[in-house]
């Protein structure tokens, strides 16, 4: 997997987080959401199954965004490390 594109991910992933968190804007935070599924699009189908172990809807369902975000931040923090996600 590229290296490169985890610490992109985990950079872009990471800021848009704490942006989402501390926002009271349900309208900044539909953007967030936005941009993150337009980014996962975007992704190398490698790196999004192994954040999303198989699920289509991780990071694109407004319901489960908060929890798949987080999610998201700690896997490809493993991946940094060069460890496996399980």
């Amino acid at each position: 997997m590229d290296h490169s594109a985890i610490e992109q991910a985990y950079a872009f992933f990471h800021q848009k987080e704490r942006v989402y968190r501390f926002s009271t804007s349900e309208a900044e935070k539909d953007h967030i959401e936005d941009a993150i599924s337009s980014y996962v699009n975007q992704m190398s189908p490698e790196l999004y199954e192994a954040l999303s172990g198989g699920s289509n809807a991780f990071l694109r369902e407004h319901t489960t965004f908060p929890e798949d975000i987080r999610a998201a931040i700690d896997k490809l923090d493993i991946l940094r490390q060069g460890r496996a996600v399980g």
